[in-house]
């Protein structure tokens, strides 16, 4: 019991800077899709998002190395023609399926640049949720030195 209410506490205080930094909204927060986030599968992470099996599609671009040499920083860009309501970041191999989740503004280009922690060698999907119905770009990529621990 401690142990979440540590959890809920850190949550709480971490969405709320984020919320008056204006990195994200307060409705944007209370949105946050906590099974998502602890999904440790595929099928697990698509369907706490309701994207019950994205189709590959040639609007959503993911730009990412083919090795990284240090799995704690893969540095990942994700592009798409679509209007994006959310684009989301998963590894498969990771333990914790879902790496990231943005949230994109109407009206605003659907691009996101980050760095991501891979444990392993693994596939990345970049997912783009456009009018309800996600699609999705997957790409190898090959960790030489681990970033989860390893």
């Amino acid at each position: 019991m401690n142990e979440q209410r540590r959890a809920l506490l850190k949550y709480s205080a971490v969405f709320g800077l984020m919320s008056s930094a204006g990195l994200i909204s307060t409705a944007q927060a209370e949105e946050w899709n906590k099974a998502a986030f602890e999904g440790k599968s595929l099928d697990e992470v698509f369907k706490a998002l309701g994207a019950s099996s994205p189709d590959k599609s040639s609007t959503v671009v993911l730009n990412a190395p083919d090795i990284a040499e240090n799995g704690a920083v893969v540095p990942v860009s994700i592009t798409s023609s679509l209007k994006a309501d959310q684009i989301a970041i998963l590894v498969e191999k990771n333990p914790a399926v879902l790496a990231a989740q943005f949230f994109i503004p109407n009206g605003t280009e659907a691009f996101v640049t980050t760095r991501i922690k891979m444990g392993q060698s693994s596939n990345v999907y970049a997912l783009v949720k456009t009018d309800g119905k996600w699609v999705m770009a997957v790409k190898e990529i090959k960790v030489t030195l681990g970033g989860c621990g390893g």
